[in-house]
């Protein structure tokens, strides 16, 4: 009679184990999961970061912008001035 109630036992440990380790395997996934989702998430929000700064314009690159083109705008006057000197057209 020890014998069917050993394995009755052992079956029903080996069972019980199996039902709480798939509690960790699916806790494990779910986890993974969420890590994979949560990283995604932080990436596509750096994707959209980045899109947003490409179409915004801060206050430094506006001035950097304007300074730019005034010192072009001077070095081509500079230049005509020049060539006006040497008889030139503009």
């Amino acid at each position: 009679m020890t014998k069917p109630f050993a394995r009755a036992t052992a079956l029903l440990a080996v069972v019980g184990g199996t039902l709480l380790l798939q509690g960790c395997v699916v806790g494990a996934v779910v986890g993974a999961g969420a890590a994979v989702v949560g990283g995604t998430a932080k990436a596509t929000g750096a994707v959209v970061g980045a899109g947003f700064d490409a179409v915004t314009t801060s206050d430094e690159e506006t001035k950097a912008k304007r300074e730019r083109e005034q010192r072009d705008y001077e070095r081509e006057q500079r230049r005509c001035e020049q060539r006006q000197r040497q008889g030139k057209d503009c």
